[in-house]
């Protein structure tokens, strides 16, 4: 199959592109300031702010499929109008899209979501992706929008990198005990989006892992998994503070899981 990776130079990004190069899928990823390393991958610059350099690039290329992964969460511009280019220049070429979305659409009130339940986001960024879902779904109706979580890998993503400035001394700040969320692997991540793209199915999945877990009981897993003492964690809670975003969100994926080979683990499993 022919792949085509949106911000493939990122966490989410070079897992997919490392997967659809041992696959030996025919694959090419977008970077915006430097090329990702894995090798068996066609790296293309891009930014998806400019609607014309996407739509060229993608009509160069002609992918099967496309997986979007690129957002910064500071910028509208990437997060949603970037997804509207994505979309618009896939659509015009006839190939499938998957759309990486956020639980941060949600507000948390509800606590539990499922692949139902209508955005009400709260932050900035939760607005930038709710938007990017709704102009997906106007532009491509038969995309899918893969909801997820905080994403961990072995060592490489932005949340264990925090856990080991604090646990060494070397960070500040605190954990939030409050702060509930359904974290995934990478690698399960990717393989359940690879999955999606060559499927059938289309509108809103939620691909997060199966257990619920607060920021703190996370940082203290990941410590425990890389010989680190967990109780040098400062802990805190969310609500004590003016930290901006939702309190408790986890993302219920009944109806993606029954749909997937791939299994989402829990934290509490795949950092054991």
């Amino acid at each position: 199959m022919r792949f085509l990776i949106i911000g493939g130079s990122g966490f989410l990004g070079a897992e997919l592109a490392r997967q659809c190069s041992t696959a030996r899928h025919e694959v090419a990823a977008t970077y915006l300031t430097r090329p990702g390393e894995t090798t068996g991958v066609e790296w293309l610059p891009l930014d998806v702010r400019r609607r014309e350099d996407v739509a060229a690039l993608i009509a160069a290329f002609r992918p099967e499929a496309v997986i979007n992964t690129a957002s910064r969460s500071a910028d509208w511009t990437t997060t949603a109008t970037g997804a509207v280019n994505v979309a618009l220049a896939t659509s015009a070429t006839g190939g499938r899209l998957v759309h990486v979305s956020s639980d941060a659409v949600f507000s948390g009130a509800a606590i539990h979501y499922d692949e139902t339940c209508v955005p009400d986001p709260i932050t900035p960024y939760g607005a930038a992706k709710a938007a990017a879902e709704t102009a997906v779904n106007a532009i491509a109706p038969t995309a899918v929008i893969a909801r997820t979580s905080l994403i961990i890998g072995d060592g490489g993503s932005p949340h264990e990198a925090l856990v080991h400035s604090l646990a060494t001394g070397k960070g500040r700040g605190v954990l939030f005990t409050d702060d509930m969320r359904c974290p995934v692997h990478v690698a399960d991540l990717a393989a359940a989006l690879l999955e999606l793209a060559a499927s059938e199915y289309h509108g809103i999945h939620h691909v997060a892992g199966s257990d619920a877990v607060s920021r703190y009981e996370l940082g203290r897993l990941i410590a425990r998994r890389d010989g680190l003492d967990p109780d040098r964690l400062p802990s805190g809670r969310r609500a004590d503070t003016n930290a901006p975003g939702p309190i408790d969100v986890r993302l219920e994926c009944g109806m993606t899981q029954q749909r997937l080979r791939t299994t989402l683990r829990g934290a509490r499993q795949f950092l054991a």
